[in-house]
């Protein structure tokens, strides 16, 4: 099948009526020229994929242990759907007693889940009426595997929060630039403990059937 277009603008200096069967714009390298009609997410989010969870008052655990504090994402053993990270939101309102670098790191069973010990609440990001979710978060969980620092998304700091440099608070979009398969887990890294109660994280991510 040939679908055709049009290199440059199809309209001149009024809109294109309501109806008009008009040609695809094209760019002079064959390229379609395309603009979004709603929001980023908007059609993932009304097909009812899109889940956040979120946690404040955290104390996080040191490194790569498999006895983990944090929050953790996880994929069950077995599931239908790949997760597919969009964003990571982290801040920290104690200084640390160490500097530390912030991050995610990953892991991956094919036959062990990640232990739940407490669990958080996943939610629909369509409001009140969306469908429940598959991927499982938990602020306190035992990883069947040994992580791996992931992706750097800043760093803690000692001095007072009132002070400059101090501690980082963020949103990093990840653009699904890490997808967990039925078996893999993503979690917030930190090299040195943060300070007490003093973590709040959050992930979003879209369910995507395999």
């Amino acid at each position: 099948m040939l679908i055709q277009g049009q290199v440059g603008p199809i309209a001149g200096l009024q809109s294109i009526a309501p109806g008009t069967n008009a040609p695809m714009r094209q760019g002079n390298l064959g390229d379609q020229i395309v603009s979004e009609l709603h929001g980023r997410y908007f059609e993932a989010n009304y097909r009812r994929a899109l889940f956040n969870g979120a946690i404040t008052g955290q104390v996080t655990t040191v490194a790569l242990a498999t006895t983990y504090t944090g929050l953790c994402l996880s994929n069950p053993v077995g599931s239908q759907v790949n997760l597919s990270l969009l964003k990571a939101g982290f801040g920290f309102l104690v200084a640390f007693a160490a500097a530390s670098t912030i991050g995610l790191m990953v892991g991956y069973n094919s036959s062990t889940n990640v232990t739940h010990t407490t669990p958080v609440t996943p939610r629909s990001q369509f409001v009140g009426v969306g469908a429940a979710g598959v991927g499982l978060l938990d602020s306190a969980a035992t990883l069947p595997t040994a992580p791996t620092l992931n992706t750097i998304l800043g760093v803690g700091l000692t001095g007072a929060i009132t002070t400059v440099p101090s501690i980082m608070a963020s949103i990093v979009d990840l653009e699904g630039s890490i997808i967990l398969p039925p078996g893999a887990y993503c979690a917030f890294y930190t090299s040195t403990v943060s300070g007490a109660a003093a973590g709040a994280f959050s992930f979003t991510w879209e369910e995507i059937p395999i």
